[in-house]
């Protein structure tokens, strides 16, 4: 017994051993340090577990349904409710006071120089904007206005000659990596040879895109053209009154450039080491939608689980068209506060109505005949000049101004990914950057 001792002592030293030889052992590398992921603000954490994805009503259409597959997925975080016109601004104006800081160090203006050289003296090879100094756009010195005067409308596209942003110049650029299968497939091969090559490389892969990210704010007039819209709608992106309720008008596009923003945001306050194992925000994909917001209720039409649309005291559980367009009977007769009505188990608001939700997923009918039913990823990137048909998008959620058959977690609708709409939000999701484990009881 002794002897066994000794050897495990042995043994555990070896293995605990700090310094950079294995003394002859398999010991692994010993210099990383564990990593905690921690929870983004906003967010609420989605466990892993199998669900089963598609139609639980026989009256729905199969075209807005997919069929039934029992589906496994990954663990992940969602933004626990739309994103809000409050949050978006601040994309737009991380946008729009970027623009302003770079016209500041190009005119060579006192204090928004580019920073050129770290602290220590040396030259940098990339100059950055110093986003340290305030910036004041209302600023009357006479310098600041003349380097900035291209940020406004020309004077021929003012009214009454009020100076107005021009918002129009306010573009998003960035770069992605094409995931696809289709994609990765096509940069293997090799023309020449006309083999494919092994391994991976990001060659062809990496695209750059430039997206304006104002939102289109005559979209409830291009949605509801013969109608008398609320004064307010013209101001309801940036009003303080609406600050709180889902931002609309962002395309596909946009939410995208939302998302990349988003990750590069939260990037720059990690370490080197901690950027490593981060994981981006991106829409979700459909499956990851539908598994959210059933809230761990399986084989249940709506995220609440039951079968109505209304409660015990007949109050209605969600924002959309009832009773054959008595759109106040809900309590609003358009959107409403991002936080309404009740959370599903999950945690998560308004997953059924209010605004109909983006997802990363193009919208192909037979798509669930050949995704794979651990994780389902459907993907492909659309040129600017293919065929609208291949422009879809699977949208969910139904919304304001749909009806109940919309509102099913199954329910499944498309829209162009280049168009915007008042009808249309999204919230972000993001992988779980950690490993999950479950405890068996064993």
């Amino acid at each position: 017994m002794k002897k066994i001792l000794l050897i495990g002592a042995i043994t555990a030293a070896i293995l605990s051993s700090c310094g950079t030889s294995s003394r002859g052992e398999l010991v692994g590398v010993q210099e990383l340090t564990e990593f905690y992921p921690s929870d983004p603000y906003g967010m609420v954490f989605i466990p892993r577990g199998t669900f089963t994805m598609g139609a639980n009503d026989g009256d729905v259409p199969y075209a807005h349904t997919t069929p039934k597959k029992l589906v496994t997925m990954h663990a992940f975080h969602m933004d626990q409710t739309e994103i809000t016109n409050n949050e978006y601004r601040q994309f737009v104006h991380w946008v729009r006071d970027s623009i302003a800081r770079t016209l500041l160090a190009e005119g060579m203006v006192e204090g928004y120089e580019y920073i050129e050289e770290t602290a220590d003296g040396e030259f940098l090879e990339n100059p950055y904007l110093n986003w340290n100094v305030p910036l004041n756009l209302g600023n009357t010195d006479e310098e600041i206005q003349m380097v900035l005067e291209e940020m406004y409308l020309p004077l021929e596209d003012r009214i009454m000659g009020r100076k107005e942003f021009d918002s129009r110049s306010w573009s998003h650029n960035y770069s992605w990596v094409d995931k696809s299968p289709a994609a990765q497939k096509a940069n293997r091969f090799d023309p020449e040879t006309k083999t494919y090559r092994e391994g991976f490389s990001r060659q062809n892969l990496v695209h750059e895109n430039d997206v304006y990210v104002y939102p289109d704010t005559l979209a409830w007039m291009h949605d509801f053209s013969y109608t008398f819209n609320e004064p307010m709608f013209d101001t309801y992106f940036w009003h303080p009154a609406y600050g709180e309720y889902p931002v609309t008008g962002v395309n596909w596009e946009q939410a995208t450039a939302f998302c990349n923003w988003r990750t590069n945001m939260r990037l720059e306050q990690l370490s080197n080491y901690q950027q490593k194992y981060e994981t981006e925000f991106r829409l979700p994909t459909e499956a990851e939608w539908e598994y959210a917001a059933r809230g761990g209720k399986d084989n249940q039409i709506y995220p609440w689980g039951g079968p109505y649309s209304r409660n015990s005291k007949g109050c209605f559980l969600a924002n959309f068209k009832p009773i054959r367009g008595n759109y106040i009977a809900d309590g609003y007769a358009f959107t409403s506060p991002s936080v309404s009505y009740w959370a599903n188990d999950y945690g998560l608001y308004n997953m059924s109505g209010n605004v109909s939700e983006w997802s990363s997923t193009p919208f192909e009918p037979s798509a669930s005949l050949f995704v794979s039913d651990m994780n389902p990823y459907y993907t492909y990137d659309a040129a600017d000049n293919a065929h609208p048909m291949l422009k879809r998008k699977v949208v969910k959620g139904g919304s304001w101004k749909d009806v109940g058959a919309f509102l099913q977690v199954a329910a499944r609708d498309y829209e162009y990914q280049d168009t915007s709409k008042c009808y249309i939000g999204f919230r972000c999701v993001k992988t779980y950057a950690g490993v999950e484990t479950i405890n068996f009881g064993y």
